[in-house]
């Protein structure tokens, strides 16, 4: 019996480390959005500041993991073996929760989802005890803290939207005052600003991360918490002065703020949201600990000893601490997940336009048409003198978020100042008052009101910027029920399976991981092929043959394929392969989609001889478009076809479009080739083959036509088998337009050479 909690306080502490990836990965985006966002400092100085700053935190952390052992359930109305089955069911949601959300690359609250998943394998423990005694006495509310998960529910959801609107009214009024050319303002007032923004820092090192400092007196705390107001003014009038001296040495004032930010962010993070990681597993060794000598000195049983002891206040080993530090550093160096979750906040708060990870909804296409009318309902009140003192204060200046190149920084040093100060302030506050919050939520939200307040989200892209906000928090209200409803789903699943349920879970974690791990790294790998150029390079003439020759060579491909499935799997009408086929098309439709969302940015970075090249490469592009529409029109017919039960395609029909799958194989495969290596000869000798094969389908179709009047085709028969014919036709003409472009340009480009 001994062994066997053993090994499953062991096999916690080993979920307690994947869910130290998988939550600071998701977390990561906390600290690290204004850094990156802004480029204020190269990535590995980001990284290594953010590093410094969780390292210290955890180091200091004081580890007294009350969520976990006694926020959220009463432990002393539960047995130890059933904590076990609560704390193996939280590690286990925590972990598949959190890496879905780092896949789909939306941050969310580790708080959020530990308390509710707690909550969730507490309730359904506690009515399985209820269930079994049914003379017990005690009712199911009382099992659980009620109060405590209400506070923090209520507290959460007040955060947000005050983190929102906070946010875009003082950046809106900062914008005002320093304007986008904040980096010519005089620099008192530059120290004013550098003054209370680093006062607000520090103020929130001092009530956030003291707390969690084991060996500060609480002497000293009160002390600290008594004096709040001479602290602050000491602090801005010292911090004043000194971003006095950074501008008077030609330092960048702006930078500083953003390093000392993202430092103190970092070591609050660590220093007070690691009881989300290792609190479990913490709690569990300890209540392990209680029952072993227990059972060492009275025989007492896993199932008869309760869990009172674990109420009291008992601190986590430092050299633990030290060892879950370390691991969160190597999780923000190493992890690329924890990356694109930080690009989610990032692309939804840039300055600029560029690619929109979100579709428009129903719902944010409302909001903006609302806050549109509302604007010209304001611009109808307000004197015209100050509407033009606003949209003076709101031009882009020469500084760096305009100047050429497309990978310039998402927001400037203002906005990302604003950002890490504001958070401070705001969590230093809800600290002050014991106000319970998610640090990723205000964070997040924050930063949201900045780009609203500082007019980042503009009528080319507002619509889907706020349908990005109304996703990730329409997903932050999601994680609560499903972190309840999954934790309860594990915890019967232990419950009743035991032993076995452990390992299958253990195994299922282990295969999700491994998988999603594989699924992220496919997702990289296909980003970096699509990327064939930075949007900062100057693209030459050979460039845009080059992008051109990789763009066809794509499609077709995706063409080629698709085309001699099509034509395979309904000869044999196989409806299964031909739904997955039509499952897979959006992958083709969204290639061609994303290379004409890139067109705006393609041709602002074309050398300036080189910009007739442009209608080139849209042509290019367009036929390209055409093909693939072509190619969408008979997978969807064909499939519609099959999933109506009509009868099969003749055998000479069948026989002729494999005829034309293999001769359109050989051109394609021949084509590929040619633009792989970038040897443009052949092409002539393509557009010849094509045009007979052009020549062949329209003898097919007066083939059929012949067919029809001397046999019964049906139809549907008919009506599909003319589609497949004039698409293939538009198609094949399309590619020869294409190739014609193609050799028309390369002819030219060559001769001027």
């Amino acid at each position: 019996m001994e062994t066997f909690y053993t090994v499953l306080i062991i096999l916690l502490f080993v979920l307690a480390i994947a869910d130290l990836i998988v939550g600071v990965s998701n977390d990561a985006v906390n600290f690290l959005n204004s850094a990156i966002g802004s480029k204020a400092i190269p990535m590995r100085t980001i990284l290594a500041v953010a590093g410094v700053g969780v390292l210290v935190g955890a180091i200091f952390s004081s580890g007294l993991m009350e969520v976990a052992r006694k926020g959220i359930f009463m432990p002393e109305l539960f047995f130890f073996d059933e904590i076990i089955i609560i704390f193996l069911a939280v590690l286990i949601t925590d972990i598949l929760l959190l890496d879905v959300f780092n896949s789909f690359g939306i941050p969310t609250s580790t708080t959020v989802s530990v308390v509710f998943e707690l909550l969730g394998a507490s309730v359904c423990i506690a009515a399985l005890k209820i269930y079994y005694d049914p003379a017990s006495e005690i009712a199911l509310s009382e099992y659980i803290n009620v109060d405590k998960a209400s506070d923090i529910s209520i507290g959460i959801l007040m955060s947000v939207l005050i983190a929102f609107v906070v946010g875009a009214i003082i950046q809106y009024i900062s914008r005002l005052i320093f304007s986008f050319e904040y980096y010519k303002q005089p620099i008192w007032l530059k120290a004013l600003f550098g003054g209370i923004s680093l006062s607000a820092i520090t103020y929130f090192i001092l009530i956030k991360g003291i707390n969690s400092i084991q060996f500060i007196d609480d002497n000293f705390i009160t002390l600290v918490k008594s004096n709040t107001l001479l602290i602050i003014v000491f602090s801005l009038l010292t911090w004043t002065v000194v971003s006095w001296l950074v501008q008077a040495l030609k330092f960048n004032l702006f930078k500083f703020i953003i390093v000392l930010g993202t430092f103190a962010l970092a070591l609050a993070f660590a220093g007070n949201d690691l009881v989300n990681f290792i609190g479990v597993s913490i709690a569990a060794w300890q209540s392990f600990e209680l029952w072993l000598v227990a059972f060492q000195t009275q025989g007492v049983l896993p199932s008869e000893f309760s869990m009172t002891a674990l109420s009291g206040e008992v601190e986590t080993p430092e050299y633990m601490l030290i060892i879950a530090g370390f691991i969160m550093v190597l999780t923000l160096w190493f992890s690329s997940k924890a990356q694109y979750v930080v690009q989610t906040g990032v692309n939804l708060s840039r300055q600029g336009e560029g690619d929109e990870r979100f579709k428009a909804n129903l719902l944010s296409r409302k909001t903006v048409r609302l806050f549109y009318y509302f604007g010209l309902g304001i611009k109808t009140i307000l004197p015209k003198s100050i509407q033009s003192f606003s949209n003076s204060r709101f031009e882009k200046g020469n500084e760096e978020t305009t100047k050429q190149g497309i990978t310039k920084p998402a927001f400037d040093l203002l906005r990302a100042s604003i950002n890490l100060v504001l958070a401070s302030i705001l969590i230093s506050i809800a600290t002050n008052f014991t106000l319970p919050l998610s640090t990723t939520y205000i964070t997040f939200m924050v930063a949201m009101g900045t780009s609203f307040g500082d007019k980042a989200w503009g009528r080319e892209s507002a619509v889907y910027r706020v349908a990005g906000v109304f996703n990730v928090i329409g997903s932050w209200l999601l994680t609560a029920v499903i972190a309840f409803a999954i934790a309860a789903v594990v915890a019967i699943i232990i419950y009743y399976g035991e032993i076995y349920a452990i390992v299958g879970l253990v195994a299922f974690v282990m295969f999700s991981l491994i998988r999603s791990g594989l699924r992220h790294a496919k997702r990289v790998k296909s980003q970096k092929q699509k990327k064939r150029f930075k949007r900062s390079d100057i693209i030459t003439i050979n460039d845009i043959t080059a992008e051109s020759s990789h763009n066809i060579v794509s499609v077709i491909k995706g063409i080629d394929v698709r085309y001699t499935d099509l034509v395979n799997n309904l000869g044999y009408h196989d409806l299964s392969k031909l739904k997955k086929i039509r499952k897979d098309l959006p992958d083709l439709e969204n290639e061609i989609d994303d290379l004409k969302d890139n067109i705006f940015y393609y041709i602002r970075s074309l050398e300036d001889d080189t910009v007739e090249a442009s209608k080139f490469y849209i042509l290019t592009l367009d036929y390209l478009q055409d093909m693939e529409q072509s190619m969408a029109y008979m997978i969807r017919t064909s499939h519609k076809y099959v999933n109506n039960n009509h009868r099969n395609l003749k055998f000479n029909q069948i026989r002729e479009l494999k005829s034309i799958s293999r001769d359109l194989t050989a051109i394609f495969e021949h084509l590929k080739i040619v633009f792989q290596k970038n040897e443009f000869d052949d092409i002539e000798f393509l557009i010849e083959q094509q045009k007979e094969l052009q020549d062949l389908v329209s003898a097919l179709i007066q083939k059929q036509i012949e067919r029809i009047r001397t046999t019964d085709m049906g139809q549907q028969n008919t009506k599909l088998y003319f589609g497949l014919l004039l698409e293939t036709k538009d198609m094949i003409t399309a590619c020869i337009n294409m190739l014609n472009l193609f050799y028309d340009y390369y002819s030219e480009a060559k001769e001027e050479f």
